[in-house]
């Protein structure tokens, strides 16, 4: 599913022209950037928690030459799905 066909879908579902959809998306995924900016976990019932985590800085290698390469610290989200979500996944049809 793309951001498109989920636009499309919040419009269908909700009765609304696609502008508002859109509009109404970008205001969640907004929110969601901004809080995981500032280093919050987002829980959201039922689906799942966001969370950001720190990466140490450690050597890799470069595949093609076989170099040594320092690979920087940095922040990355990662999202945990929850108990209700995992058990929708995992349902036997």
């Amino acid at each position: 599913m793309t951001k498109a066909d989920l636009v499309e879908r919040v419009a269908k579902e909700a009765d609304m022209t696609k502008k508002d959809a859109e509009q109404l998306v970008e205001i969640i995924f907004d929110s969601i950037i901004a809080s995981l900016n500032k280093g919050e976990k987002i829980e959201l019932r039922g689906f799942g928690s966001f969370r950001v985590r720190q990466r140490n800085a450690r050597k890799g290698r470069n595949p093609k030459t076989g170099d040594s390469v320092n690979i920087p610290a940095k922040r990355v989200a990662y999202f945990k799905p929850g108990k209700e979500l995992k058990e929708v996944i995992n349902d036997e049809k």
